[in-house]
């Protein structure tokens, strides 16, 4: 029974691992079975931005480390319409999310847009603590310069 349980939860983590557009796998070095994953992931509602997450994958274990790191960039236009569109509340929305382990551990992207700074941010995490501590890493996307920036309201002197 216990080698029925693990090939399973061999095949569900070789699946799992299929996910995503990887852009590199570089070798964590000759003797281990760890990589650094980068993926590239569009904005489902902002085509006009990429976010590339770095990750690692173990190979062999039932789960990947929760350490990520993810760096958000404007690679086309951005739109008042694709702007409209999001969920502009405190919480934001989930964008992107990638398991990590057979057993919960999920990888999510989110979108917030802070209003008074006219500025995407995008916040990665785990949602399993590791080590004592839920992993997490921040990028923004500033609006200035798009179609989408306005100009912030001249104080009166």
């Amino acid at each position: 029974m216990k080698k029925i349980y693990l090939f399973i939860m061999i095949m569900i983590t070789v699946l799992l691992s299929g996910c995503g557009d990887d852009v590199a796998k570089v070798s964590l070095g000759l003797f281990t079975t760890k990589d650094v994953i980068i993926d590239a992931q569009q904005d489902p509602k902002i085509p006009g931005v990429t976010c590339h997450i770095s990750r690692i994958e173990a190979n062999l274990d039932f789960a990947d480390p929760s350490d990520m790191s993810i760096a958000c960039r404007q690679t086309g236009a951005i739109s008042v319409a694709d702007i409209a569109a999001i969920d502009k509340s405190k919480n934001g929305e989930v964008v992107f999310k990638a398991s990590l382990s057979v057993l919960f551990k999920v990888l999510k992207v989110r979108r917030i847009y802070d209003a008074e700074n006219q500025t995407l941010i995008y916040l990665s995490y785990s949602t399993k603590e590791s080590n004592g501590s839920h992993k997490h890493a921040i990028s923004t996307v500033p609006l200035y310069g798009t179609q989408v920036w306005q100009q912030p309201a001249q104080a009166a002197n």
